[in-house]
């Protein structure tokens, strides 16, 4: 594990050095779980929500997209019961002041249990090589046995507390499995709170309470106040969809893991709206499209895995997480929640406005079910960057560190190379910029020895290098170098536009998903 903290650590640095991510307002001393993304970072993020908007909006004829303004009337909020329920249980360790989420130190304590079984199997599978069977193995095996038994008790005890909002019993929990403060070590304990969670601040000239508004702390309620106008504005017929990316904001006590949990964050949503009583059957067709999707990013399948939600939220009747292999462990990247009419239904009391849909079909009217899917850009970037991160070392004794980020994602394309700063290479090279940049992110650069530079790509994930040298005045040929061979090879300029276009277009990510 420590290994796996020095890489994280390194990543973070990476992302300074090389323009991806930096602190919010770093000269006064940064502002705590806020970031900026850079240079490098803003294009990654660029060319994700893309492939995000085109898989969802583009390659769907019945989802539309929104972009719903961050401010909203205030009853929004209490009519989706984010001023009544939007709580996350807090507990404190007296010893080292550290406050932290009292949930995720229960599922913490539950994956090490659950760490330990892994090792049994990993140890047995080893033992006796392809005669292994795991099922049968888990369900005969007596550490195994006991360690699952044990983990179930405490995930059933930890669900029925939060179903009956006993917080007391969340500390009991705690202190039951003798969970200690990462910091002090201690089991020194205050008691369990909910803290909710939105930025309030007010509206006009008066500070009233009558004026306090709240930033968004998630971007769906744009979607469903909207159902309406989106439907009748583009005739739309159910099933269909609106989706939508855009900031949202939390006030997190516990922000932790680099961008992983943030203040301010932006995620990218769609609802999905449905007959009632069909809401599963989509609810499994948006499950399986939305693993589909996260495995086409090449981060390696194995590093996503389902987990059903212990806790149904207020309004939904089933739910789960698309979780992602970080280096801090397996984390949530998408929930996918089978809403009910809870939402429209609710805007419907508050508002006394009918949010309703004449199905032709049926002949009849109802308030639509909704299917959500939502994944945070900023986690999803945040794992893009924890696979592609490599460290290599190479024949020489030297050590490359290399963003593999696939060719489509990469935030440069393309880097051109003069080889010399004289005779006539730069201006040859400005050709082929010329040539490419309409079509692709590239960059320019004459600065130092050309295997500096490569290294320097390299390090942002530049997929294609292309040089150019005193052959290329002679053949109007170059050599192209890819990122993640490091092969090198000869070709004629009027192929590059092929050879590039190929590699890093969305076109191809973007068929794996029929």
């Amino acid at each position: 594990m420590a290994n796996q903290d020095d890489i994280f650590k390194n990543i973070i640095s990476h992302s300074k050095e090389y323009g991806f991510i930096f602190q919010s307002s770093e000269i006064y001393d940064g502002l705590s779980a806020v970031y900026d993304y850079g240079q490098m970072g803003v294009e990654l993020k660029k060319n994700l929500r893309d492939y995000w908007w085109k898989a969802m909006v583009q390659m769907h004829e019945n989802i539309v997209g929104i972009d719903a303004s961050i401010f909203m009337h205030p009853t929004t909020w209490k009519a989706s019961g984010h001023v009544d329920a939007f709580n996350d249980p807090l507990i404190d360790n007296k010893d080292s002041k550290k406050r932290y989420r009292a949930d995720v130190l229960i599922e913490e304590h539950v994956a090490k249990i659950e760490g330990k079984i892994q090792k049994e199997i990993d140890k047995a599978k080893e033992r006796f090589g392809e005669s292994f069977n795991e099922e049968t193995f888990c369900s005969t095996n007596a550490r195994v046995l006991e360690n699952q038994a044990k983990a179930d008790a405490i995930l059933s005890r930890f669900k029925t507390a939060l179903e009956n909002n006993d917080l007391a019993d969340v500390r009991q929990i705690i202190i039951d499995c003798e969970i200690v403060c990462p910091i002090s070590g201690s089991k020194n304990w205050t008691e369990v709170r909910q803290f909710n969670l939105m930025f309030s601040t007010s509206m006009g000239a008066v500070t009233e309470d009558s004026n306090i508004i709240y930033l968004r702390p998630e971007t769906a309620q744009g979607i469903f106040v909207n159902f309406l106008n989106v439907q009748k504005s583009g005739r739309m017929k159910i099933p269909f969809g609106i989706a939508q990316t855009g900031k949202a904001f939390r006030n997190e006590i516990v922000a932790r893991q680099f961008i992983f949990r943030m203040r301010e964050f932006e995620q990218m949503e769609m609802q999905f709206f449905v007959r009632p009583g069909t809401e599963m059957e989509w609810y499994n067709y948006w499950k399986d499209a939305r693993i589909k999707w996260h495995k086409s990013l090449g981060m390696g399948n194995e590093n996503y895995r389902f987990h059903d939600h212990l806790k149904l939220a207020h309004y939904a009747n089933a739910a789960c997480d698309i979780e992602f292999n970080f280096p801090f462990g397996f984390k949530e990247l998408e929930g996918i929640h089978s809403r009910t009419d809870f939402d429209l239904k609710a805007h419907e009391q508050f508002s006394g406005k009918k949010l309703q849909y004449f199905d032709p079909e049926i002949n009849q009217n109802y308030v639509p079910y909704v299917v959500e899917t939502s994944v945070g850009l900023d986690r999803l970037f945040l794992s893009v960057l924890s696979k592609a991160y490599t460290e290599e070392k190479l024949e020489d004794g030297t050590t490359r560190i290399a963003l593999n980020i696939p060719a489509f994602l990469a935030p440069i394309k393309v880097a051109i190379l003069p080889l010399l700063k004289k005779d006539g290479l730069p201006e040859k090279a400005r050709e082929i910029m010329d040539l490419l940049k309409f079509d692709h992110a590239c960059t320019f650069d004459e600065k130092d020895t050309i295997g500096k530079r490569y290294r320097r790509q390299d390090a942002i994930g530049t997929p294609f290098c292309i040089t150019i040298d005193h052959q290329t005045l002679e053949d109007n040929t170059v050599t192209i170098r890819h990122r993640d061979t490091m092969k090198q090879e000869r070709v004629a300029i009027e192929q590059l536009q092929q050879i590039v276009e190929e590699k890093v277009s969305l076109k191809k990510a973007l068929k794996s998903l029929n």
